[in-house]
């Protein structure tokens, strides 16, 4: 077992690796910024060290001031949580260039499941269902891209390789706006991400977001954790998740699980990992992995009793994973409510002292967070004050749950977005299971 860990990220998944070190007997180093040297995890941590100022480029994302870090207070491994650097190949690289285990996959895995038009070509090769498209990077040629439409059928969407995040892609309903709408993309995402590949796909236009959670160790094993729901977006942005997704067809639902670990034992993925697809009519595609822990893990950890972030050191730690599929079972229904520092209306962020704060609590409630009485959210990172996640025999029940602890829960001095959360689990639609992707936004539009 790895014996110190620097944990590389903040807030809420930087307080949820440190727990997950301390029951596994491993020390921790805290890297923060100025702006974060209040956070609950830098306090509880064995170490801490200041790696530069507020913003992000000068801390969390300086790669040379992280490895500094770990050589300094001989860290064995670093976890990049969410975020930042997690699935920043070129830092994966370094880690372990400069001979420390980076909790994750290798560099060259994540580079393949970075860039879009490599992933899907690996997932086809695996098995794994995908959407219909280009089969690689769209030419300057616009007869290819007309006929290649055409071969798919109308609409399409044009995504940028390397993008995420919902930046780099454009509908296009017609073939009159289909060679300008490359172009334009590709000058997008050269201006974003430095590189203008694209390439095309059949665009889906009432579909469910379900993904898959997985766990292998390098060696030649791997399991899955089940499949979630991440529907309710805005602006391609998860607000609301849950374990496991609803109404989907048992074999179905079987086939596409087995097909994932397949692929992440050809690959050779180690680590904790997430296949993300396209649901509509009783069919999955792929659209891209992630290759580190996601913001809506806890939901599977509450449906199948595994603890991923600590499965995730015990794999870096070089050791194979003891758990096998026949293991996990899938128990009850677990939702998960994103809590925000913003304005429940207009979204706008809401940073400052929190005044007070009260987490729900009661059987079944669990609450990720590293507020306290007194802290100060700060103006510089994302929004993201706590998790609220609650598990229930049934998914009325969860959802009972969940309705309770909202209204208990207890944030004051700053806004947040409880009223909106509040409102989803109470909305129709919802509680019936199976809503598209377009469903809040749709709802926050009338």
């Amino acid at each position: 077992m790895l014996d110190k860990v620097l944990i590389a990220n903040r807030g809420e998944i930087a307080l949820r690796i440190l727990r997950a070190c301390k029951e596994l007997g491993i020390k921790t180093v805290a890297v923060h910024s100025a702006a974060d040297r209040d956070l609950m995890h830098v306090r509880l941590a064995d170490e801490s060290v200041c790696i530069g100022p507020a913003s992000s480029t000068d801390s969390y994302l300086n790669i040379p001031a992280i490895i500094s870090a770990a050589e300094v207070t001989d860290a064995e491994g670093i976890h990049p949580g969410y975020g930042f650097l997690a699935e920043n190949a070129d830092f994966a690289e370094q880690v372990e260039r400069c001979g420390f285990k980076f909790i994750g996959p290798k560099a060259d895995v994540i580079r393949l499941m970075g860039d879009k038009v490599s992933a899907i070509d690996a997932m086809k090769k695996a098995g794994v269902p995908t959407v219909p498209g280009s089969d690689g990077p769209l030419p300057d040629d616009p007869e290819f891209v007309v006929q290649t439409a055409r071969r798919i059928g109308l609409p399409v969407i044009i995504k940028a390789a390397a993008g995420g995040g919902g930046r780099g892609m454009r509908v296009v309903h017609t073939e009159a706006h289909l060679v300008n709408a490359v172009q334009v993309t590709k000058a997008e995402a050269k201006a974003a991400f430095g590189d203008d590949t694209v390439y095309m796909e059949k665009f889906l236009q009432n579909p469910r977001h379900v993904e898959i959670q997985v766990l292998a160790d390098g060696q030649g094993n791997a399991i899955h954790l089940g499949d979630r729901d991440c529907s309710l977006q805005r602006r391609h942005q998860k607000v609301l998740e849950e374990a496991p997704a609803p109404g989907i067809p048992e074999d179905v639902r079987r086939e596409v699980q087995e097909r994932c670990v397949q692929a992440c034992i050809e690959i050779g993925y180690r680590g904790a990992g997430t296949f993300e697809f396209l649901y509509e009519d009783g069919g999955f595609y792929f659209i891209e992995m992630n290759t580190r822990v996601q913001v809506e893990h806890p939901v599977s950890e509450m449906v199948t009793g595994v603890d991923i972030v600590k499965e995730q050191l015990r794999i870096a730690s070089g050791l194979p994973l003891t758990i096998k599929q026949e293991d996990i079972v899938i128990r009850g229904h677990s939702f998960e409510c994103r809590i925000n520092a913003e304005d429940a209306k207009t979204f706008l962020p809401s940073p400052g002292k929190v005044d007070h704060f009260h987490a729900p609590g009661g059987l079944g409630v669990r609450m990720d967070s590293h507020l306290y009485d007194g802290y100060t959210v700060p103006p510089y990172y994302d929004s993201l004050i706590g998790k609220l996640i609650t598990w229930g025999e049934t998914r009325e029940i969860a959802l009972t749950r969940m309705r309770n602890a909202l209204d208990e829960i207890v944030i004051e001095g700053i806004k947040s977005n409880i009223g909106l959360q509040q409102d989803l689990v109470r909305d129709s639609g919802f509680m019936e299971g199976g809503v598209n992707i377009h469903y809040l936004e749709k709802k926050l539009s009338l």
